[in-house]
């Protein structure tokens, strides 16, 4: 799993800061269709900024809740404008009496979870009965990372898939949330794309250290590698080419 120390924290929001991942939340709160007063779960709420969004969309006499098993990320939702009821907990054990919630929404977090029907059963149990829940996960085979020594890339992104429970886990998404009493509709594919390096304003260029560190912590990759790696990317200018697929499952409660 990803730990986050001061450092990858502040490289965690720059990369929520960037226009790519503005953009997505913009795309995930018109998926949503929150209205006034709604009482809204998000699970996994990060440094929260969508959190701080969605209260924005709810108003004085809606409710944003936000769970995170992380302090640090707890610390920085804190931080956001909005009221948020922020608390510990996790998507296997979330902490509110069910059917509290019309709308849940999880972004970028059941990929991290080892047992997904779990997950989904406390989803529904805290959402009510027709209310709705929207999850976003990536698939990482949909990457798309130009290289210029693709053995070296193919063994970098082998390596980071070992931050994931699932790296793949879109794929099973439907059936899983049908079985957990779910009525799913179509996917939605929300894709992030970057050509021509920009290190400040690209979603991709702020992922190259949260990456390369983790890689290189873990002992597969020589760190010396880690770091050609780095400096290939950074190195290609107008050549750079980054792209990925995060898939979005908006589902009703039965």
């Amino acid at each position: 799993m990803l730990q986050f120390d001061d450092e990858s924290s502040r490289r965690l929001v720059a990369a929520y800061l960037t226009p790519d991942v503005v953009a997505q939340r913009r795309s995930v709160r018109s998926l949503l269709e929150l209205r006034p007063a709604e009482r809204v779960l998000d699970v996994g709420v990060g440094p929260g900024f969508l959190a701080a969004e969605m209260a924005g969309e709810v108003g004085g006499d809606g409710l944003v809740a936000g769970i995170d098993v992380s302090e640090s990320m707890l610390a920085l939702a804190k931080g956001r404008d909005g009221a948020l009821d922020l608390r510990a907990g996790s998507a296997g054990s979330i902490p509110y009496p069910g059917a509290s919630f019309d709308v849940a929404v999880s972004t970028q977090v059941l990929e991290y979870v080892a047992d997904v029907p779990a997950a989904l059963a406390e989803l529904r149990r805290v959402v009510r009965p027709g209310g709705r829940i929207l999850i976003l996960d990536t698939d990482w085979d949909s990457i798309v990372w130009r290289s210029g020594d693709d053995a070296r890339m193919a063994a970098v992104l082998d390596s980071w898939e070992g931050h994931l429970a699932d790296p793949r886990l879109p794929r099973r998404l439907l059936g899983e949330l049908r079985s957990a009493g779910f009525t799913p509709g179509t996917p939605v594919v929300l894709p992030l794309l970057n050509v021509g390096f920009d290190p400040v304003h690209s979603f991709s260029a702020a992922l190259i250290d949260i990456v390369g560190d983790f890689v290189a912590g873990r002992g597969v990759v020589p760190a010396a590698e880690v770091d050609a790696w780095k400096a290939d990317l950074r190195s290609l200018g107008d050549g750079y080419f980054f792209s990925l697929n995060r898939y979005v499952f908006r589902a009703i409660r039965d």
